[in-house]
């Protein structure tokens, strides 16, 4: 059986698909922000690492996803999508990553990102509320 890397290969060979170690990169020290397509674990990986977000949902919870990063969490700033394709334009995207880095409201959503990664410290921590509650769930197996 073939991986679904080389399958994505082999039907077109002008494309390759290799996995990136998204951890590594978001906790990178150069990283700014993070262009995502909403999914929650890479909404988390970005709060835990203190990295603010551009939201660009493709399909399926993306949108609810982005809807709750952007208005709830206040942890990224919304791509305005070009159309229903999902697609966006290059100035659009020049503008959002130009407001996040260099703006009062980038300044807010970056702040906002810092004070949530330090609160998933926190909750990570020994005694903290993310660790008392996947000691729960193990204890639940027993």
């Amino acid at each position: 059986m073939s991986s679904p890397s080389s399958e994505l290969v082999s039907a077109n060979p002008s494309f390759t698909f290799i996995p990136l170690p998204e951890l590594a990169i978001l906790n990178h020290g150069s990283v700014g922000g993070f262009v995502t397509h909403c999914g929650w674990k890479s909404i988390l990986e970005a709060v835990c690492a203190g990295v603010p977000m551009l939201g660009w949902p493709l399909y399926a919870e993306q949108k609810m996803n982005s809807v709750f990063l952007v208005e709830e969490m206040k942890a990224g700033l919304a791509v305005k999508l070009a159309d229903e394709d999902g697609f966006v334009s290059a100035a659009e995207l020049e503008e959002r990553v130009t407001e996040l880095m260099n703006s009062n409201k980038g300044e807010a959503v970056r702040e906002r990102v810092r004070a949530l990664r330090e609160a998933a410290v926190v909750a990570k921590s020994e005694g903290g509320s993310a660790h008392f509650a996947m000691e729960r769930l193990v204890n639940s197996f027993k």
